[in-house]
């Protein structure tokens, strides 16, 4: 299976390590699945959880998150985008994590904000999980 993670994912994974999104990107990690990736999602990545909100949150320093981050990387597979769909979502940030599954020909993206993707993932028949959704695909 190769997945897109929404970047609330991985915020979601750092913050609550017994929570449904932690689970799937200690899969992801251990090559249960294959993360779908691209150099704007992994900065996109980098940005939203160095934050030093969100860092004081999980109890990470930058180097740790930095090794979650990279370890992500190197269980993952590199999406060029061939073409940027853009604008298709009403938030730009949203707009690469859609690329990536594109892209990519996920076979899904996972995310909390469903309705943000909605009509663009059916359009492109991507189909829209969250972390608990995922998680019981995967197993």
């Amino acid at each position: 299976m190769r997945y897109v993670l929404d970047t609330n994912i991985l915020v979601a994974g750092l913050r609550s390590p017994a929570g449904a999104s932690a689970a799937l990107l200690g899969l992801a990690m251990t090559g249960a699945f294959t993360p779908l990736l691209s150099v704007p999602l992994v900065l996109e990545y980098e940005a939203a959880c160095c934050d030093p909100k969100q860092r004081a949150a999980s109890g990470l320093d930058e180097t740790g998150v930095r090794v979650v981050i990279d370890t992500l990387c190197d269980a993952g597979q590199t999406v060029v985008p061939h073409f940027l769909w853009r604008p298709l979502l009403r938030d730009a940030n949203d707009e690469m994590v859609l690329e990536a599954a594109i892209n990519g020909r996920a076979d899904g993206l996972v995310t909390f904000n469903r309705r943000h993707f909605a009509d663009a993932a059916l359009q492109f028949g991507i189909e829209l999980l969250n972390p608990g959704d995922a998680l019981r695909r995967i197993s």
